[in-house]
Parts: C-alpha cells; structure tokens; sequence
C-alpha cells in the first residue's frame, strides 16, 4: 500500500516531498516499516519506523544500537532523525545496499549469515552497553506476557497448544547456568542480514542488539535456515560459524533460547 508524505511528522514532509512511502510486510516488531522511492526510480533512499510511545516500545532502543554498531564499524542502517508525534515514536533510517538472505542462494545465503555473525561475536562485549543476558531478557519475556503481547497462535510447532503462561513456567527452569556472552544481534533472522555481491552489507533491525550468549543468535539462525532454506543447509553454516573449531552448538543452551523467543 502506498501512502504519501502527509502521514509523516510535520518536520519530515518538506524534506521528504517527492517520495512514495510503500507499507512493508514481515517482522514480529510492533513497528510499523515503510520503504521510501523516489519519483526518479532507483533504490531507496529511506526507510521509516514507527510504533505506540509506550513503556515496552523499541524504537529509542534500536536508534541507539544503530549508532553503537555504527561506531564499532559494522555496517548498518544510519539512524537519521527520531521524533515522538501524538504518541507515536518516529524513526527515520537511511538504507543499507544489498539483498537480504531470503534472496540470494541458499550457500551464499549460509555463508554470509555465518560471517556476519562471526563479525559481530568477536566484538569485546565489555564494550557494550546493552545488556541481554538471561535474567534481563526472561524479565522482558514476563513484561511482554503481562501487557498480553505474547501470540500464542505464532508458537512453534513444538509448543502448539500450549499457553504463554505454561511456557513462562518453563523460562526459569531451563536458564543456562552460565552464559557464552557475545554481542549478540537479537534477532538473526536471514531477512536481517544484507547481502552485496556475495559478502556481508549489514545488519538490519537491531533493536535487540546486546551482551548476551552467543546460541541467542545462533538457534534462530538456524531455526530461520531450516525453514527458510532446509535443514541441510545448518551443518554448512554451522561448520563456517566455528571453523576452525569443531562445532560447539549447546543443544541445552539453544533449546532456552528458542523458548524464550517465543514471547518475543
């Protein structure tokens, strides 16, 4: 669906007369995304987030982030503008060049999921503020389980029929005893990572972003591949994530990890 610019904050309709804004489908976020293109065709230039300026909104969360990976120098969208309007937040981005993983060939697409996570693991997670481990994150899970945001239709198929409320009982007793802590994207998913001429281009969506154990990203990756792609194509990613190493995937560790996401 196509709207113009007068749905925008007043501030932002001058500077972005002359652009289409296209409602884009997919995500799991509360947030609205919109794709901005220009009257002159071409790639876009800009893209707009928007959602309720309320107490479990992400929006501030994932400008921060943005301008944290930015400076740790790993490509993604720049953040450039954020404002609240009649309660809603606002969030404008330039665009990030590339395909995401969803379309470009499964072994490239494996390949660059592996590289760039490996790229944003090595970073010294005692630099980043953002803090994801297990406790925080169960404690997010629970808000977002009591503000009723927690889609029980959306659950896997392991858990189909189960209540949200079952599931949260669960959280506590599967906690890892300890944690592989990383700076984790929060949601590596293969339509979050670009793509450009066969190598990583950036990530997207990092509202999530944090310290946290490295299987965060990994179970939905490879949850994410074996949907997206087919399941033989997790041993390759697997094997490129920790070569030189052998595979050092915690079955435990990723079994919390897909429940937790779950309320997310």
């Amino acid at each position: 669906m196509d709207s113009s610019v007068d749905m925008l904050p007043g501030p932002w309709r001058e500077r972005l007369q002359g652009f289409t804004i296209v409602t884009q489908s997919g995500g799991c976020s509360a947030a609205a995304v919109y794709r901005l293109e220009s009257a002159a065709g071409g790639a876009p230039r800009f893209f707009i987030k928007t959602e309720p300026a309320d107490v479990l909104a992400e929006l501030a969360d994932e400008a921060a982030r943005l301008r944290w990976v930015a400076a740790a120098g790993i490509p993604c969208p720049p953040v450039l503008d954020m404002t609240t309007v009649d309660g809603l937040h606002w969030l404008l981005l330039g665009a990030v060049p590339g395909a995401n993983l969803t379309d470009v060939p499964p072994e490239q697409s494996v390949a660059v999921l592996a590289d760039a996570l490996r790229r944003l693991h090595v970073l010294d997670p005692r630099d980043c503020p953002f803090d994801h481990r297990a406790s925080g994150r169960i404690e997010r899970a629970l808000a977002r389980l009591a503000a009723g945001l927690v889609d029980e239709d959306d659950f896997d198929d392991d858990n189909a029929g189960r209540t949200a409320g079952e599931l949260a009982a669960l959280l506590a007793a599967r906690k890892p005893r300890d944690e592989d802590l990383v700076v984790t994207h929060g949601d590596a998913c293969l339509p979050n990572v670009l793509a450009s001429g066969g190598v990583f281009a950036g990530f997207i969506d990092c509202g999530r972003l944090g310290v946290g154990d490295r299987h965060q990203d990994l179970v939905l990756a490879v949850r994410d591949i074996a949907e997206e792609l087919g399941e033989q194509w997790i041993a390759p990613f697997l094997q490129r994530y920790f070569a030189p190493e052998p595979i050092g995937f915690d079955a435990g560790r990723a079994a919390f990890y897909r429940l937790l996401d779950e309320f997310f």
